[in-house]
């Protein structure tokens, strides 16, 4: 994970150029490991993080969690203006770092959005769904020992579960990684429980 170290600050892009992108992004037939995204599916619903990504090929996954956070105060663009106005009850994020069989870096970062009413939630993941309207910031970098990581809104995926969005996201650090991979990997990350 020598590239990894050797990147910077992570940053969620720019208020305005990212809006997260569109729910279930990476959920399409393309993938030519169906089984290992749908088996790690399964294990992140149990909240296996090492072995949901290790269907996925991935390893050396190593992460770390930031709990009851500030949603206004931990979000960006139009989304920002969303908690100011209706605020979140409860915010928690993580930040993974793990590699692929070619040794090529990745990070993913998660957030769960707890509002106080369905309704909210429903219109907070609409939001955040649309590109250029923001979204939360992920932890920084440093707590994994990473520099800059640009977070795109390419490879993204959302879901909802009644009063609660989780919000996943992932992006290449070290590498050419996969397109498809990184598509998975956010779309397995969205089903992780709150921690």
């Amino acid at each position: 994970m020598a590239a990894i170290a050797t990147v910077g600050v992570v940053v969620m892009g720019t208020p305005g150029t990212i809006g997260g992108g569109t729910a279930s992004v990476g959920s399409g037939s393309g993938s030519a490991n169906s089984w290992g995204k749908s088996s790690g599916k399964e294990a992140a619903k149990k909240g296996q993080h090492g072995t949901a990504f290790n269907r996925l090929k991935l390893k050396n996954v190593r992460q770390k969690v930031q709990r009851g956070l500030n949603c206004a105060k931990h979000s960006f663009g139009d989304v920002q203006q969303f908690f100011l106005r209706t605020p979140c009850r409860e915010l928690d994020r993580m930040l993974f770092a793990m590699s692929d069989e070619q040794g090529n870096d990745i990070a993913i970062t998660i957030a769960w959005v707890r509002m106080g009413k369905t309704a909210d939630a429903a219109e907070f993941e609409s939001l955040v769904d649309t590109d250029g309207t923001g979204n939360v910031s992920p932890p920084a970098g440093a707590l994994l020992g990473l520099a800059e990581i640009e977070f795109t809104g390419r490879y993204y995926d959302s879901r909802r579960d009644g009063p609660l969005v989780v919000v996943a996201e992932a992006a290449p650090i070290g590498g050419p990684a996969n397109d498809q991979l990184l598509h998975d990997a956010a779309d397995v990350a969205d089903e992780f429980p709150q921690p």
